[in-house]
């Protein structure tokens, strides 16, 4: 009898007096997205990680008392809970990826372990404030919260760059690379076998 693997999918929706969230994704997609979040940088950086990991995101974001600030944080919170909802007990993944992604004169390198022991380095080198309609603060802010709700550890170094947007484009394509390699699953791993010597993912 063949048991075919379940479809790694979630839907998390998020409510607040602050924003209002939906997002659905499904790991073994084909980098489709349909993204809305009224800020069209970070739309832009979600459609680009979506293309570049393979992950079909459909994501509809609304700030509900008008600060950039906390729709930011939260579309990150979501976007990792999704991930991380969808990798149910991590079984037969690959777990490690790592990437090395150009964006022209801009060079990242990603490293991840999607092990559940959350821990994140961040080496962005931006030098403005503000890159197109978002703070220095708030892309980093992104960042960081997408990774501590997928509970995983990952480094993200930008080696060196001229343009801060060309900078942060290498850091989520090379992101997205990276995850697409950590989420595959492993051909040759046992029938719900984790790819730990633990036991515990």
């Amino acid at each position: 009898m063949i048991v075919e693997d379940p479809q790694r999918t979630s839907e998390i929706e998020r409510k607040t007096k602050e924003v209002s969230i939906v997002a659905k994704i499904d790991l073994d997609g084909k980098g489709i997205s349909k993204i809305n979040t009224g800020i069209d940088f970070l739309d832009h950086i979600i459609i680009s990680f979506s293309k570049h990991s393979k992950i079909d995101i459909q994501l509809n974001a609304k700030s509900e008392d008008g600060i950039k600030h906390h729709l930011i944080e939260d579309i990150g919170i979501v976007l990792g809970q999704a991930v991380d909802k969808a990798l149910g007990k991590r079984e037969k993944i690959n777990r490690f990826g790592n990437a090395t992604i150009p964006m022209d004169e801009a060079v990242s390198s990603v490293s991840i372990d999607l092990i559940k022991r959350q821990y994140s380095h961040l080496d962005l080198k931006l030098d403005r404030e503000k890159i197109e309609d978002i703070s220095q603060e708030d892309i980093i802010h992104f960042f960081q919260s997408f990774i501590g709700n997928l509970e995983c550890c990952m480094h993200i170094t930008v080696h060196y760059g001229a343009n801060d947007h060309h900078k942060i484009e290498s850091a989520i394509k090379a992101t997205a690379v990276a995850l697409r390699s950590a989420i595959k699953i492993d051909p040759d791993s046992g029938g719900g076998e984790l790819p730990t010597t633990k036991g515990l993912m």
